[in-house]
C-alpha cells in the first residue's frame, strides 16, 4: 500500500530556489508555495500533488526513471517567478510501495477527492500516466459520481485505450471509459497514427473519442489549438487535462520513456492549457512521463514546471 498520510505539514525537500530578497515583489514558488496538511483547513488555490510511480511503465516493458519526475518538476518550478497571490498549496507525494500501483491510484484518488472536495485547483506530477486511472477517479467521487458532468482533455501522442492485465500506462483511459460508461467524453490531441496500432484507434472510434493528430494539431495556429480544446469540451462543467509529455518532439522533451518522432509545437500546447484554465471550468490536470535519468540539460523538467505555473497563472484569473 502507497503512503496513506498523504497530507504533510512540511514541504518535500526538493523545493529550492534563490532568494533575492524580502521584498514580496521577490516573490518564487519556492518561497511561496506552502504545505498542505488540511485541504479544508486553507483558502482555495492550486494544490499538487506527487505521484512517484514506474510501475506502469515497467508492466509496459517501458524505460524506468518517471518515478523521480514529481521531485524534478517541484525543483525546477522553485525558481520560476509568480506574479499573483493565488495560493500555492504542495499535498505531498504518493510513492508506489513495490508493485502495488492499484493501491497508490486509489490513494491519489482519494486525495483527488479531498482536495477538489475543498475547492482546490488538484495537479498532480507523474510518474508515469498510469496517474490518470487514479486522478480521474478522485474527481469522479467529487462529482458523486456523475461522469456527465466532465470532459477529458489528453495531449499525448498515444490514445491510452490498452486492453491489458494488470494495467500499465496505457491503460488508464480505457479503465475510466469503463468507469464512465456512455458518459465518457474524451478527446486526446497529438495523436502519432505510427504508435498507435489499428486496434487502438477502433477502440476509440467505438467510444466516440475526438481525435487530433500530431499533423492535424501541428497545422493550427496556437489560437486555432486552443479554440479546438475549448470546442470539444462544451457542455461539460469540468474539465480534466492531462499532459502527457511525450506528444512534445523529442528536441523539446526527450526525457520521456517514448520520446516524439514529430510531436507538436510547443506553442500549441501552452495555448491549449492556458486557454483551458481561463474557461472556469479546469478542475484537475495531470503532468506526466517525465523521466530525470532520460532528460538533457533539464528540459522536459522546465517545460513541464512551465506548463504548470502557466496553467496556475491563467486559473487564477477564472
Amino acid at each position: 500500500m502507497s503512503d496513506s498520510h498523504l497530507f504533510k505539514s512540511t514541504l518535500p525537500e526538493s523545493w529550492t530556489g534563490r532568494v533575492d530578497g524580502p521584498n514580496p515583489d521577490h516573490a518564487l514558488w519556492s518561497t511561496t508555495v506552502r504545505p498542505m496538511d488540511d485541504p479544508a483547513s486553507v483558502d482555495p488555490g492550486v494544490a499538487l500533488i506527487g505521484f512517484a510511480s514506474d510501475e506502469g511503465i515497467t508492466r509496459n516493458y517501458g524505460r524506468a526513471g518517471a518515478a523521480d519526475g514529481p521531485d524534478a518538476i517541484r525543483t525546477s518550478l522553485g525558481f520560476m517567478s509568480v506574479h499573483d497571490e493565488r495560493p500555492r498549496y504542495d499535498a505531498g507525494t504518493i510513492t508506489v510501495d513495490g508493485h502495488d500501483l492499484e493501491g497508490a491510484q486509489d490513494t491519489l484518488a482519494d486525495a483527488v477527492s479531498t482536495i477538489a472536495k475543498a475547492g482546490h485547483l488538484p495537479v498532480v506530477l507523474g510518474g508515469g500516466h498510469e496517474a490518470a486511472w487514479g486522478s480521474y477517479r478522485g474527481l469522479h467521487e467529487e462529482t458523486g459520481g456523475d461522469a456527465s458532468s466532465i470532459a477529458i482533455i489528453n495531449l499525448d501522442a498515444h490514445l491510452d485505450l490498452r486492453q491489458a492485465e494488470p494495467c500499465n500506462n496505457g491503460t488508464p483511459f480505457r479503465q475510466v471509459s469503463e468507469l464512465a460508461g456512455d458518459d465518457f467524453n474524451y478527446s486526446v490531441l497529438g495523436v502519432s497514427p505510427t504508435d498507435n496500432t489499428k486496434f487502438l484507434f477502433d477502440s476509440a472510434r467505438e467510444r466516440g473519442v475526438n481525435i487530433t493528430t500530431d499533423d492535424q494539431l501541428s497545422e493550427l495556429s496556437p489560437t486555432e489549438a486552443a479554440d479546438l480544446a475549448v470546442k470539444v469540451t462544451d457542455g461539460r462543467d469540468r474539465i480534466h487535462l492531462s499532459i502527457d509529455l511525450d506528444v512534445l518532439h523529442a528536441a523539446v522533451c526527450p526525457g520521456v520513456t517514448s520520446p516524439a518522432s514529430v510531436g507538436v509545437p510547443l506553442a500549441n500546447i501552452r495555448a491549449i492549457c492556458t486557454a483551458l484554465a481561463k474557461t472556469g471550468r479546469l478542475a484537475l490536470v495531470d503532468v506526466v512521463e517525465l523521466s530525470p535519468p532520460l532528460d538533457v540539460d533539464k528540459r522536459t523538467a522546465r517545460v513541464a514546471s512551465r506548463l504548470v505555473e502557466e496553467i496556475t497563472a491563467a486559473h487564477a484569473t477564472a
